[in-house]
């Protein structure tokens, strides 16, 4: 293992940097932190730049795995690790990382791969929990891949990082696209276009779930409007029981994907 720098000043330039990173003002580089995200990215192939850790880690092959890629690997007192720590009770480990790039064509491979032959487009999604919960659903469901709208929330943010428990590592993302830039993308691929709404629609159980689809769910506050809704090719909805309007996003999600897997199974 490398020799481990020792940090005791919280305005050392590396950890100004981290907060930085931490609070999305460098757009190129991600803050991951805890050890079950750090071992999570660590099977990914994330580019680490540095590492973090507090005095007295114990996780000695976590931090030699880390110096297998990253020479840049530092120890800080408690007091000083508290600085640059996303979390209130964090677990001695932050990471920063290179910005995965996002595109549509990781998702486009896995299309006729097997898996779901779905693609999820969440649009306006702007709660970095939930974002992450749909992700982590998403894996687990075996989509294809996510697309997120412009004016969503960041999907590498640290809280929605934390949501998704390493999915964002592994599910292929496409970032900041147009609502009719995807509508186009799905119909160039012959992905039925299909939205979730709350009263209108064909219920999700009757709805064929072999056939390769666009799901799209829009924000969690206003869903999507009458112009969006127009230009799909279908509708879909959750029947509820006792006058519920409507269910939080992720669960919605985590319903329809999974009688979605169910058919496909």
């Amino acid at each position: 293992m490398r020799d481990i720098e020792k940090i005791t000043s919280r305005d050392n330039r590396r950890l100004a940097n981290a907060r930085k990173i931490r609070d999305g003002k460098e757009p190129t580089r991600i803050f991951v932190e805890g050890r079950r995200l750090a071992e999570e990215a660590l099977r990914s192939k994330l580019e680490f730049e540095e590492c973090f850790v507090v005095e007295g880690f114990r996780g000695d092959d976590l931090i030699e795995a880390f110096s297998v890629r990253t020479d840049r690997i530092a120890e800080l007192p408690e007091r000083i690790f508290q600085t640059i720590a996303d979390t209130n009770q964090p677990q001695g480990i932050v990471v920063i990382a290179k910005r995965p790039e996002t595109s549509s064509v990781e998702i486009e491979s896995r299309l006729p791969s097997g898996g779901l032959p779905i693609v999820v487009f969440l649009k306006e999604v702007n709660n970095p929990s939930n974002l992450g919960a749909i992700l982590r659903t998403a894996e687990a469901a075996d989509v294809a891949g996510v697309i997120l709208s412009e004016k969503s929330a960041d999907v590498f943010s640290p809280k929605a990082l934390r949501a998704a428990m390493g999915a964002s590592f592994r599910l292929p993302i496409w970032e900041n696209v147009r609502f009719t830039e995807v509508l186009e993308w799905a119909n160039r691929r012959n992905l039925i276009t299909t939205a979730s709404d709350i009263s209108d629609g064909e219920t999700h159980i009757k709805t064929d779930w072999t056939l390769p689809r666009l799901l799209i769910f829009g924000s969690e506050a206003h869903g999507l409007d009458e112009t969006n809704l127009a230009s799909v090719s279908e509708k879909i909805r959750i029947p509820m029981a006792n006058e519920v309007e409507s269910l939080n996003l992720a669960v919605s999600a985590g319903i329809i994907l999974f009688e979605a897997k169910r058919q496909n199974s």
